[in-house]
């Protein structure tokens, strides 16, 4: 099969699922209002709160969930075959993901940009936001400790990325400037933004740049990498959205959807044919079950917790009008999925012969960014005739730029955690910017530093990522569903992708947790029963609130 079929399917499914479907969910559900004064004009503060452009909104939300997880996730999935993950990403993101950050926007818009940890108190009640606020934090801790990681690998694999990827920030903070002061029109600046960015890729080759593989201050390159990551996150949290987050996450959107669109355009031209099995009947020893992992490998892709986190923690505080969340959060989620989708067919047909494929997926786990980076540029150079090296570095660019993007955020994010513990638990010191970061960044580098010496602590407990990621996607979920049910309109839009996700996620943990034991991992096997029992607690919490909810919904239609 040739892997056009693939991405015309794909792609048109979801096109008809943003044209059609979210315009249904955000017209006639959420009944979004062009008059409601969102909090980025009610609480305007040029830091977090600022009305923006819903078209560099957008950048900074998909950009912002748009992590190196879509790649990786799909990348890893395959080996069970590609229908399955196809399947997953493209009714993943029409059916959950979108309705999901769409709703999430929504959610957090119509109560004064709170995030949705804070907001299930209201919602839902204090203990359920006690638990779920430890969750989300549990989710950013990994994903910033491991993304750096993530980084980190790729900037000493491939240092011809190093240019492109350090040079962007310098890009976007020029471009900050002439946005905010609008010395010139947001076409321009994105021409020349674009421009800077891809003649940067050019010169990236050409000029290499690899810190000392020797041990320099106690540190090897890959911890150097890793704590100049974290110090620049750091800063980038402490600015103001518009001078670095808004602008690094529109033009890197940009540049990353014209990455997005080389590729597509590679597939057309070269016709790769699909090489990788539809369904492996002879997956490697080890290969845990498709049910329920499938679901819990691919996230970022079909739907994520995170974007949830991204949604109601920095998107909803810059959301000018209301009507802009399906373009800002139902299209964001298209995005993804696209990018999941190149994943998929990069890791599929990407590869000369099936014996080719095999000799990677070898055992669970192999593939990965790796796969999508060689795949992909096997693609490129047939359809445009880029050289290999070239190819490469465009690939690698737009995964760290990705990933890089989701750990500026992820941290402000983290930061906000802090502030809200602060201002719930009245501890003035907390509340304030500065020493919350320097808690957010000290809890990432002692995990990376504490837990794994080398800097990959956050490895550590990667492995429960998946299975918390989609469950707190399913609160969010939930969250959403009685705020539906308290305004008497429709829930199963919700409610359906909630309870498949909270079934697939609380099967998910019970296997890890039988897997965990047979090893012996009492680590890993205690933090899965801490997140098994906040799980459970949450559920019955909400099952509560819901029921109560509809019973007085009842109560008041048949009251004469």
């Amino acid at each position: 099969m040739s892997a056009v079929f693939l991405m015309l399917m794909g792609l048109g499914a979801m096109a008809l699922g943003y044209f059609i479907y979210s315009k249904f969910i955000c017209e006639k559900i959420f009944q979004v209002d062009p008059n409601f004064r969102t909090p980025a004009h009610q609480l305007q503060d040029g830091v977090d709160y600022v009305p923006t452009n819903k078209y560099i909104l957008w950048g900074h939300h998909f950009t912002s969930v748009a992590g190196a997880a879509p790649i990786l996730g799909p990348a890893i999935a395959v080996i069970w075959g590609w229908v399955p993950a196809f399947l997953w990403v493209v009714f993943g993101t029409i059916f959950f993901a979108g309705v999901h950050d769409a709703g999430a926007i929504w959610a957090s818009s119509r109560n004064k940009a709170r995030s949705i940890g804070a907001l299930t108190g209201d919602i839902v009640g204090n203990r359920a936001r006690s638990i779920f606020m430890i969750v989300i934090f549990l989710v950013l801790l990994m994903v910033n400790a491991v993304f750096a990681v993530v980084i980190a690998n790729q900037l000493i694999n491939f240092p011809s990325a190093t240019l492109p990827v350090w040079g962007a920030i310098v890009v976007a903070l020029i471009i900050g400037q002439l946005i905010y002061r609008k010395i010139i029109g947001l076409l321009m600046v994105t021409i020349l933004g674009v421009t800077a960015l891809y003649g940067m890729i050019y010169l990236g080759p050409m000029l290499p740049f690899s810190l000392p593989t020797e041990t320099v201050l106690g540190l090897t390159d890959r911890q150097s990498w890793i704590v100049l990551l974290f110090v620049y996150a750091a800063i980038a949290s402490l600015l103001p959205v518009w001078a670095l987050l808004q602008p690094r996450d529109y033009i890197n959107g940009i540049q990353l959807f014209i990455g997005l669109g080389l590729l597509y355009g590679a597939v057309l031209l070269a016709s790769p044919d699909v090489v990788a099995p539809a369904f492996n009947s002879d997956v490697p020893e080890g290969t845990p079950s498709i049910i329920p992992l499938l679901f819990v490998t691919i996230a970022c892709g079909a739907i994520s917790g995170f974007h949830g986190l991204v949604a109601s923690g920095t998107t909803s505080k810059q959301l000018d009008k209301e009507p802009d969340l399906r373009f800002v959060g139902y299209f964001g989620a298209v995005g993804e999925g696209a990018l999941a989708l190149a994943a998929i067919i990069a890791v599929s047909a990407g590869f000369a012969t099936l014996a080719d494929w095999q000799a990677i997926y070898h055992n669970f786990g192999e593939g990965g960014v790796a796969a999508f980076t060689r795949g992909g540029a096997n693609i490129l150079e047939q359809g445009l005739g880029l050289d290999t090296v070239m190819a490469q570095t465009l690939l690698t660019v737009m995964v760290v730029l990705f990933a890089g993007t989701t750990m500026d955020t992820g941290l402000r994010l983290q930061r906000y955690i802090f502030q809200e513990w602060g201002s719930i638990y009245r501890i003035g010191w907390m509340q304030k910017t500065l020493p919350a970061t320097l808690l957010a960044v000290g809890c990432c580098l002692l995990l990376a530093f504490g837990a794994g010496g080398d800097g990959a602590g956050g490895m550590l407990i990667w492995p429960l990522f998946g299975t918390t990621n989609q469950l707190l996607a399913g609160l969010t979920l939930l969250v959403i569903t009685v705020m539906l049910v308290k305004l008497g309109r429709p829930m199963w839009y919700t409610l359906a992708p909630l309870l498949f996700l909270l079934c697939m996620t609380t099967l998910g943990l019970l296997i890890q947790l039988k897997s965990f034991y047979d090893k012996g991992d009492w680590f890993l096997f205690t933090l899965d029963l801490v997140i098994l029992a906040a799980a459970i607690l949450v559920i019955l919490e909400a099952s509560s609130a819901l029921t109560k909810q509809i019973k007085a919904n009842k109560a008041a239609v048949s009251k004469p």
